[in-house]
């Protein structure tokens, strides 16, 4: 079947599974240009595997994966995994103490980490732009061991736009940022995903206070399957939150930022 152009990516009917157990269960999803999203779900409910399968670290019993068009397993899934930017916990341990903020942007069009060749002019000019565009370029001769959370995160995230991603999955980027450092990354996030020509965003995340106005739509997950998925207003509600987290919560919005109230449990329950 023909895709439509506009498809930045699309997830047709994923299946995942391991022996008996069923990891993803009929995974659809379609990301068009000038969309964002933001990806929610209880531990447990398959977002971890996703990205996975997005990135080709986890091999689909079922369905298909398509970015640009172009699927995976008719094109080199390594070339296909370019076009999809991770921001992780994992990658940002993976850091060398003195590594300079402008070498490991420059790492990322390599895709290589403790980067150790020479930085090419062409580079340098490119890593720069990119520090502007974070707005980090105060940072390009700080070493690693010398950033705040804050600025790693931002760090983190130019590294993958030095590959040109398409799409950048940012997964629960504020985890360890304390209350004023997490703001002002999600601040951040706002306007880098209102900047024209820029990558797709995605945010994997747990806490809907973190899902700025620029996040157009939302993936809900549970048990490995979709619990909804399309335009933020239709995809996130009390009833759906309370259904992802099996428990009853109230969500609440004002001035273009979400806060969620859990009811009390019952008496005996941890």
């Amino acid at each position: 079947m023909k895709r439509k152009q506009n498809a930045v990516l699309e997830i047709r009917d994923l299946h995942v599974r391991r022996g008996k157990t069923l990891i993803l269960s009929g995974i659809s999803w379609r990301v068009e240009r000038g969309q964002h999203w933001v990806i929610l779900g209880a531990n447990g409910s398959g977002k971890t595997s996703l990205l996975s399968a997005l990135t080709g670290y986890l091999t689909p019993s079922g369905g298909e994966i398509a970015v640009l068009g172009r699927r995976y397993g008719e094109t080199d899934w390594r070339e296909l995994r370019k076009r999809i930017g991770l921001v992780s916990s994992s990658v940002r341990q993976l850091m060398s103490e003195s590594e300079l903020a402008l070498h490991t942007i420059v790492s990322g069009k390599y895709a290589m980490i403790d980067f150790w060749g020479r930085v090419t002019p062409l580079d340098r000019a490119r890593a720069m732009r990119i520090l502007k565009q974070i707005e980090c370029e105060y940072l390009a001769e700080r070493p690693w061991a010398f950033l705040s959370q804050g600025e790693r995160q931002r760090v983190v995230i130019g590294r993958a736009l030095m590959a040109n991603p398409q799409v950048l999955i940012l997964d629960e980027p504020c985890a360890g940022l304390d209350p004023v450092a997490r703001e002002h990354f999600l601040q951040f996030l706002e306007r880098l995903g209102r900047r024209k020509k820029g990558p797709t965003l995605a945010l994997v995340t747990h806490h809907v206070e973190e899902i700025m106005p620029v996040f157009s739509h939302a993936l809900l997950l549970k048990a490995g399957a979709v619990l909804a998925n399309g335009r933020k207003k239709d995809a996130l509600g009390s009833r759906s939150l309370s259904d992802a987290f099996k428990s009853s919560v109230s969500l609440r919005k004002t001035n273009g930022r979400y806060s969620l109230t859990v009811a009390p449990a019952a008496r005996g329950v941890v």
